[in-house]
């Protein structure tokens, strides 16, 4: 008998949630072969069988929110049947099922205080546990012994804890919205996507004190190169957009200003090597993603470009896969191409420490200086701002980092 369980290398500030089953109860499997579906606020997600043999529901609810580690189903070479294990703690936090108790041993020793090695938990758990404030006695232990693992606690904090809210029923009644429509209105249902994109806007800034600096940039540079390297023709350039100029010059500011590049936990500031700029993606009314370049440090404005193009029509073609809307440790939001010239604060992406925000490219008359005298111009100008979780980052850290950032613009040189 193979457990089949909810992926645990969750994402940050992400929720999953049952969409359903692919395949009957009782109906023989094959080895990888897709069995449920999850749905994030990000992608959609198959789970696919772990084993071959038949397979075995949990009852979980569609719509239900499930805790990364959860248990939802089983595949036996023997008669279907439904039955909680020990994982199945996580999904009674979120679904409102009765979870398994804890071992008599660990539930013994938390009622009576103990909440340090004795009771099994490592150093990350007692971070966390402090970092979120919680009581480890209300948290279920799936670890061996009935221990409290990570994963418990952010299943625990992810779902609220013991005020989680039932499950949603997958019957068109459930589906309806609860308020009363004033004269002449009318509800729309939340989507997932547009509940969890709420939730983690409201949770961002109730955590990070939101400061926003804005500097103003000319383009001139980065307009020539990119007119330059389309005429050479071919498809290296062919999908050349700002924003992958926009990309390449984050990496120079971060490498300048390594600590922008950073996420804040209770006891220290954790400082990223690699540089995974996530860049918003606008899936129009159903709120926007945010794909991920990996190790942009790496990559040349060239290979920028291409992952950039992948992510994009990917995403709007709504087949992301979940690796690439993970790991991100800083985020553009490139809100000009819609019209707008400054959003501030624009929301930072928890738990990244800043996001960097494009207003619309348009032609201004500025005053330049030219052989010792003031000479009126019109320029392609745009105003770019930093956000920043001001537990992690000062002023002084903000300008420098969009000082460079507009230097590279600005001066842009290619190398070809």
């Amino acid at each position: 008998m193979t457990d089949i369980i909810v992926p645990s290398e969750q994402t940050e500030g992400t929720r999953f949630k049952f969409k359903g089953w692919l395949k009957a109860a009782g109906t023989q499997v094959k080895v990888d072969e897709a069995v449920a579906e999850l749905e994030t606020d990000k992608v959609t997600m198959e789970i696919v069988a772990p084993a071959a043999g038949a397979l075995e529901h949990l009852p979980i609810e569609v719509g239900a929110d499930v805790a990364p580690g959860a248990l939802i189903g089983r595949i036996s070479s023997g008669a279907p049947q439904v039955a909680p294990g020990p994982a199945a703690a996580a999904v009674a936090a979120t679904s409102g099922a009765k979870a398994p108790p804890a071992p008599r041993a660990a539930r013994d020793r938390a009622q009576a205080g103990d909440t340090g090695p004795a009771l099994g938990l490592s150093p990350t758990v007692r971070r966390l546990i402090a970092e979120h404030n919680v009581d480890p006695k209300n948290i279920e232990g799936t670890g061996r012994g009935g221990r409290v693992t990570h994963t418990d606690v952010l299943a625990y904090v992810q779902s609220g804890g013991a005020k989680a809210a039932p499950a949603r029923a997958a019957s068109p009644a459930a589906a309806k919205p609860q308020g009363t429509p004033t004269a002449g209105g009318r509800l729309i249902p939340h989507t997932n996507i547009r509940r969890a994109i709420a939730e983690h806007m409201a949770s961002s800034v109730a955590t990070a004190p939101h400061v926003t600096a804005v500097f103003e940039v000319d383009f001139s540079a980065i307009i020539a190169d990119r007119k330059k390297k389309k005429a050479k023709g071919g498809a290296d350039y062919a999908n050349l957009t700002y924003t992958a100029y926009v990309v390449a010059a984050c990496v120079e500011a971060l490498q300048t200003v390594p600590v922008i590049n950073s996420r804040w936990h209770a006891d220290a500031v954790e400082v990223f090597d690699d540089l995974n700029i996530g860049v918003g993606t606008a899936l129009g009314d159903d709120g926007l993603v945010v794909p991920v370049i990996h190790k942009a440090q790496t990559l040349s404005l060239n290979g920028i470009s291409r992952q950039l193009a992948d992510l994009t029509n990917r995403a709007r073609a709504g087949k992301l896969q979940r690796a690439d809307v993970s790991g991100g440790t800083f985020t553009i939001s490139n809100h000009g191409v819609s019209g707008s010239l400054l959003a501030a604060p624009i929301i930072i992406n928890q738990p990244q420490s800043a996001i960097l925000g494009i207003g619309k490219l348009e032609k201004r008359v500025v005053v330049r200086e030219v052989d010792g005298q003031d000479t009126i111009q019109i320029r392609p100008m745009a105003y770019v701002s930093l956000t920043i979780d001001h537990r992690v980052i000062d002023g002084h850290q903000t300008n420098t980092f969009l000082k460079k950032w507009v230097d590279v613009i600005e001066g842009w040189n290619s190398a070809d």
